[in-house]
């Protein structure tokens, strides 16, 4: 078999430095003279083709290893680069050098959440110049060729570059700095003889006719794919159907009888897929064997804990619908099922888009799966397994719902991921954010919310439901296995040790129905479990919706009362507020709609107020005085029960007046707390 990773190297060119004497204009310019003249494609396989040739997912990987070079810690504590003290594999006069892979290869993912200003050297074949110089952060900015949005990009605190880097003999990365700290290198390695073209500075027209392909594929994320995602110059036939789905119903959205491909599919709408019961599964054999894919509906297309949550290149929501573009190539037959086990409740009408293509699947194709496992608790010092499985195949994309069984701690995500393929541990992560291609979690402006990305995202952070969760899509950089694979993620930075609600959807393509992973538990046992108690600390990130602007004063505070540091938000008035009494109004999310009791904590003293709860300009209870003579903490407080809506509440708190003795009117709030009582 020959390989194409459309890219030459010609001695002539091959010391340029493609970041400084090879700009983004002129790299440009010759984009767009090579989409004017593109020729002909031959057979693709390595390299940029594997980002847009989405029809090539199911074709068997030709790798002989599959690797990562990480900081993770050796000694299997939590130190994943923050010290550095793992983040190189030799120190040289001229810096740190993070990776030294022999090829044939190809690097298919950087990653790191400390990128500096340092320049970092690319050396192919053992060249003593480097053909790529290019500063650490703008590898990644999208400003500096070959390195170009949104092939690259940053966001939840991660920043990353899926620009495949081929080797032909070798691949050096030298780091010119004292100090680096995370960083992750997925490459694939190749057999001796294969035709892996090393990186040339200077492209020729096909390498960048393949750019315009990837970037414009990468740019259609939300978008029908399903083009892309079957072989080019065949025909794609769309099926429609409409099905009105009862309580204790299946209903069939499409049975195919010829051999072919699934090429797309989508659901509408939305809102139809989800619920925290998790009771509606969807259900797809192929050639009359058991399901391939056997999920509860919401979850295969990326919904978090009941909600559409992620817009990926190949699944997701978007525009009021589900998608799915993962190509399904067939031997004979399809089967595309909707089950409902609901116990009650109105039918559902939902409709249905099927792209068939008849291109039948060759000798060299896996079949598609897709399972879906939870661990609730997950085990005392074993991580959560998303797969386990022998045989041959590749794993294409994982999501995974992590929920913690405390509010205000997710401690559970410093855990590594760990991929042993073929008997082999070949790739060791550094953190669950990492491994999403995030950082710092809980740290304001990085993985604290919901974002989507072409290959990867955040489905939520939450600190005070104590859940997270992310989602990895794997396209060049595919972990192919050819006898066994092994897939997990710990659940705390060390020893697994912290039980967590863990729940996962693996995707792949694999020669044989996976060997233990795809029965499907009970309804009962699937259902998004919710805390019952939630905790918002006041001194931290809870958001402020308003407060007394006029004779008061707001700010974070932290006091020493015995042996204890004590945060909190403290509120002090010297008057009435325009509108009456001096108020604080906090944003507080609540996982489900119904009866709270709210109760606080907080500092007593000779300057504290009394503190009401109100809603609607109504008080729910009687005030609480805070006044004591000496500084203390008050416990927990109840401020009165109220009804709460499913999401973000505005919680009203008054300072109605004072104790007699008191000398001041503040409120020192240290945290708040939502107990539901039905």
């Amino acid at each position: 078999m020959s390989f194409s990773t459309d890219f030459v190297s010609e001695p002539s060119v091959r010391r340029g430095r493609f970041a400084r004497g090879f700009g983004l204009l002129s790299y440009s310019l010759l984009l767009a003279a090579a989409l004017a003249q593109t020729p002909a494609s031959p057979e693709v396989v390595l390299g940029l083709p594997e980002l847009f040739r989405l029809d090539r997912l199911p074709v068997f990987k030709n790798s002989v290893e599959v690797g990562s070079i990480s900081s993770y810690d050796r000694t299997g504590g939590n130190d994943d680069g923050f010290s550095g003290k793992y983040s190189f594999i030799r120190e040289e006069k001229e810096g740190l050098f993070i990776a030294d892979l022999k090829g044939p290869g190809i690097i298919y993912r950087i990653w790191t959440p400390t990128p500096s200003d340092d320049w970092v050297d690319f050396y192919f074949d053992g060249e003593a110049s480097p053909r790529i110089q290019v500063q650490y952060r703008e590898m990644f900015l999208g400003r500096q060729a070959p390195f170009v949005s949104p092939l690259v990009g940053y966001g939840g605190g991660g920043f990353y570059s899926y620009v495949p880097l081929p080797f032909s003999r070798s691949c050096k990365i030298l780091i010119r700095a004292k100090r680096v700290q995370f960083y992750q290198v997925n490459y694939a390695l190749y057999a001796p003889g294969t035709p892996v073209e090393s990186f040339n500075p200077l492209p020729n027209p096909r390498y960048l006719a393949s750019l315009a392909q990837a970037q414009k594929v990468f740019l259609a994320t939300g978008s029908d794919l399903s083009v892309q995602a079957a072989p080019p110059l065949t025909r794609n036939e769309l099926l429609k159907n409409t099905i009105r789905l009862g309580a204790k119903q299946t209903g069939l959205l499409f049975q195919v009888d010829k051999p072919g491909r699934i090429a797309g599919l989508r659901l509408y709408p939305a809102a139809a897929l989800a619920g925290k019961a998790r009771d509606l599964v969807l259900k797809i054999s192929f050639d009359g064997e058991g399901p391939a894919i056997w999920c509860p509906a919401g979850d295969f297309f990326g919904y978090a804990w009941g909600q559409p949550a992620m817009k990926s290149l190949l699944i997701g929501a978007s525009q009021g619908g589900a998608y799915c573009y993962f190509p399904m190539p067939f031997d004979r037959s399809a089967r595309v099922e909707l089950v409902s086990e609901k116990e009650t409740g109105q039918p559902v009408e939902i409709s249905a888009e099927l792209v068939f293509n008849a291109t039948p699947r060759s000798a060299l194709e896996g079949k598609f799966y897709a399972g879906w496992r939870r661990e609730n608790p997950t085990a005392d010092g074993v991580p959560f397994t998303f797969i386990k499985t022998r045989g041959r195949g590749h794993v294409v994309g994982v999501v995974l719902q992590a929920q913690g069984f405390e509010s205000g701690k997710t401690l559970f995500f410093e855990g590594d991921d760990q991929a042993t393929i073929d008997g082999k541990l070949v790739i060791h992560g550094t953190g669950s954010e990492d491994f999403f291609n995030g950082g710092w979690y809980d740290v304001p402006d990085r993985w604290e919310k919901r974002i989507s990305f072409p290959l990867s995202g955040c489905l939520g952070y939450d600190k005070h439901l104590g859940r997270t969760g992310g989602y990895r899509l794997f396209l060049g950089d595919a972990y192919a296995y050819q006898t066994s694979l092994g897939l997990t993620i710990e659940h705390s930075g060390e020893r697994n040790n912290i039980p967590t609600d863990y729940c996962a959807v693996t995707y792949l393509y694999a020669a044989d129905r996976p060997s233990d992973y795809l029965a499907l538990p009970p309804a009962k046992e699937r259902r998004v479990n919710d805390l019952q108690e939630v905790v918002f600390p006041a001194w931290w990130q809870t958001p402020i919706h308003a407060w007394s602007f006029n004779n008061a004063s707001l700010e974070r505070r932290s006091e020493k009362v015995g042996q204890e540091e004590v945060r909190f938000l403290s509120l002090k008035a010297t008057g009435q507020d325009w509108f009456g009494a001096p108020f604080l109004s906090l944003t507080c999310e609540v996982p489900a709609a119904g009866a709270y009791e709210i109760l606080i904590e907080a500092m007593k003293g000779p300057g504290q107020a009394q503190v009401q709860l109100f809603q609607n300009e109504v008080p729910v209870a009687k005030a609480v005085d805070l006044y004591q003579a000496s500084r203390a903490k008050s416990g927990r407080v109840s401020l009165g029960m109220m009804e709460l809506e499913e999401g973000k509440n505005n919680l009203m708190l008054k300072l109605p007046g004072k104790n007699e003795k008191a000398a001041g009117l503040a409120l020192d709030l240290i945290q708040i707390i939502f107990r539901k009582v039905q």
